[in-house]
């Protein structure tokens, strides 16, 4: 008799209910960090803040999270997640887009998620935020994984004549990381004379056409 074994991978382990309601709970916290992080940057939030935001005594956050720089690498991971989930699907829905399109794809999604309120404030220089993002091994890869993908894009529209040739790549690349802790959007909205789209047509213009008159 000939024993036939079957391929299929085992199921995953059901959750308790505690542990959902620990990952439920842990998912609400890191929202209304990245939140917190999009209206007033990592100096300015508060751990106390952001319990009375979830609802939980400040303690239970520590079960979660070891500190405030914890907490916040969890957001700022979470949203290079979502970028990364972006750049995947927009290379699969349009594969044979011109390399500057797909470049304009991106700018135009950071400035929108940042207009919604929810592209987290990148630390300043002297943050120590920023020396334990620099060992967080998620968000480096992360990072790397979107450059080089957003730098292969930048290089073909140099080749191609799209973008200024004369431009170091690096330099194109942190302009357009640069849009998604861009000041202007914030003051465009606030004049309250503009709707999100029609500020982000005028930031995608400045920032791939120039200020010069065509």
């Amino acid at each position: 008799m000939v024993s036939v074994t079957s391929s299929k991978p085992p199921a995953p382990a059901k959750r308790s209910f505690r542990e959902q309601m620990h990952l439920a709970r842990e998912d609400a916290i890191i929202t209304v960090v990245n939140r917190l992080l999009a209206e007033k940057g990592f100096e300015a939030m508060t751990l106390d803040e952001v319990a009375i935001e979830v609802g939980v005594a400040k303690a239970s956050l520590y079960k979660h999270f070891s500190s405030k720089e914890d907490l916040a690498s969890a957001a700022m991971v979470r949203m290079m997640d979502r970028a990364r989930a972006f750049l995947d699907k927009l290379q699969s829905d349009a594969a044979d887009r011109r390399p500057v399109d797909q470049l304009k794809a991106v700018a135009r999604w950071t400035i929108e998620v940042q207009l919604a309120g929810e592209m987290p404030s990148l630390p300043s220089q002297n943050s120590s935020l920023r020396a334990v993002l620099t060992n967080n091994k998620a968000y480096v890869d992360g990072l790397m994984d979107i450059s080089d993908r957003l730098g292969a894009w930048i290089i073909a529209a140099q080749a191609d004549g799209s973008l200024n040739r004369a431009l170091p790549p690096i330099a194109v690349l942190y302009t357009l990381y640069a849009r998604g802790c861009d000041p202007v959007l914030g003051f465009l909205k606030g004049t309250g004379l503009y709707e999100d789209e029609q500020i982000t047509e005028m930031v995608l213009s400045t920032c791939f056409e120039g200020l010069q008159s065509r």
